[in-house]
């Protein structure tokens, strides 16, 4: 999984804020920077695919309620003008 620079920086400081705040350790970048690459490649692909099943879930259903949210009586004019 590829991060863009500003992301990975973003999320290299978090890393050593919360070995700081929550371990009591002082981390440097390379160390928040090894472990954030082993949790994108060790953890990573768990968390996005739960994500693509809960995206294809959430898909489904909309896709199986198609009919009842988007349809439209057909032949509408006369019996409006009926009325």
């Amino acid at each position: 999984m590829k991060l863009d620079k500003e992301t990975r920086e973003q999320l290299v400081a978090s890393i050593k804020r919360y070995a700081a705040e929550e371990l009591e350790i002082e981390v440097g970048d390379l160390k928040a920077g090894l472990l954030l690459d082993y949790c994108l490649e060790e953890i990573g692909p768990s968390v996005y695919n739960e994500a693509i099943k809960d995206a294809r879930a959430y898909f489904f259903d909309k896709v199986e309620d198609l009919e009842g949210s988007c349809y439209r009586p057909e032949l509408p004019y006369w019996p409006n003008r009926d009325r």
